[in-house]
């Protein structure tokens, strides 16, 4: 089965199935550059999922995302394809979010298996926060819907009383921003025994003065308290997708296997300059993770690190969705409170999505 293929107009991209590009880091050996991303050249991802059930008469069924953020200045999904032999796959956009994701069904299948293969191109981004522009402003819908609280993300109670607490002074939407962006990385740390990517509990966090936690805790509450602020702003849930070219160890993955390779970002709404990128998250994974390890705030990588990712980002990842609080189509179980990872259900009972082996899947990189 072959999903509707997105149409690649006006990027002025060409891809060949021969152009491969090795994985790894361009600057391996050399001295890496500044951590400075800007639009430049287009890359082009193709992300493989792979999912292998045994034989069985028992139903089963999957979900797996697709890349559905589309922002011409930074990323443009190209194509989805889907194989499954034995198995019924239909493309599904669901929520106010429109999450889009194939869902996959067998009954009584000999080969369980399915591979979804998504090609992404993708450039660094940088918002230059000295020069206001000229952006398209939100709708009436898209502003009250990325000011509006989810499951994990409240807006009221202590989410808001802690936003009037750090935002307390500032008149503008953009300092406000800075204030809580510097506030998450100065207060909170990522803590290796969570599992996957976090839940994002931000309430939880707040409440008993847990602050360490993942990518999906650390910016869901950077979302969190800016929302609370009347500042829009959105998760971003997506995968690493190969080495970060400056030169940071903890910014990509090492290998073509990127099953663990999930990432979550977060954007801000500012009048004056549109969607722009954030990522707390990943200043406290440098300080915690780039070699030798522990490093401090003051330590040079980490303060490159906590300087440029208040706009802007290295684009060597990308984005499946926005979603949150997400009902599987065809699940009785629970609604998810992310899609960042592929979701199995076997005889109706729901798998573990951070345990590749409890439903059999891997997903790989490489860039064409």
């Amino acid at each position: 089965m072959q999903l509707k293929r997105r149409e690649l107009l006006k990027s002025g991209l060409a891809l060949s199935a021969a152009s491969v590009l090795p994985f790894g880091n361009a600057y391996a050996g050399e001295a890496s550059p500044a951590f400075e991303p800007r639009p430049g050249s287009w890359r082009t991802f193709e992300v493989t999922t792979q999912i292998r059930l045994p034989a069985s008469a028992t139903p089963a069924q999957v979900w797996i995302p697709l890349p559905s953020v589309t922002a011409d200045e930074w990323i443009r999904p190209v194509s989805d394809d889907c194989s499954c032999p034995d198995g019924n796959a239909a493309e599904v956009e669901i929520g106010p979010y429109k999450t889009k994701m194939v869902r996959v069904e067998w009954s009584g299948a000999n080969d369980r298996t399915a591979q979804i293969v998504s090609r992404v191109a993708t450039r660094d981004r940088f918002v230059d926060l000295t020069k206001p522009g000229n952006p398209q402003p939100l709708s009436k819908a898209e502003h009250e819907l990325y000011l509006s609280p989810t499951k994990f993300i409240p807006t009221d109670g202590i989410v808001k009383a802690t936003a009037d607490k750090i935002t307390a002074g500032a008149t503008t939407d953009v300092e406000k921003a800075r204030l809580l962006y510097q506030w998450i990385v100065v207060n909170t740390y990522r803590d290796p025994k969570v599992a996957g990517c976090g839940e994002g509990d931000i309430k939880h966090m707040l409440e008993t003065g847990t602050m360490g936690g993942k990518c999906a805790d650390l910016n869901a509450l950077y979302v969190g308290l800016a929302r609370a602020s009347g500042i829009p702003a959105r998760d971003l849930y997506g995968v690493r997708t190969a080495a970060s070219k400056f030169g940071y160890k903890s910014l990509g993955p090492s290998t073509p296997v990127v099953t663990k390779a999930q990432h979550c970002r977060a954007e801000i709404y500012l009048a004056q300059w549109g969607w722009v990128p954030v990522d707390p998250a990943d200043v406290r994974k440098v300080a915690l993770e780039e070699p030798p390890g522990n490093l401090p705030l003051s330590d040079a990588k980490v303060d490159a690190a906590r300087h440029t990712l208040f706009g802007a980002w290295e684009t060597n990842w990308i984005a499946y969705n926005y979603g949150h609080d997400i009902t599987l189509p065809g699940s009785q179980g629970a609604p998810v409170a992310f899609l960042m990872y592929p979701q199995g259900e076997i005889g109706g009972q729901r798998r573990n999505c951070l345990d590749a082996s409890a439903f059999e899947y891997t997903i790989t990189s490489r860039e064409v």
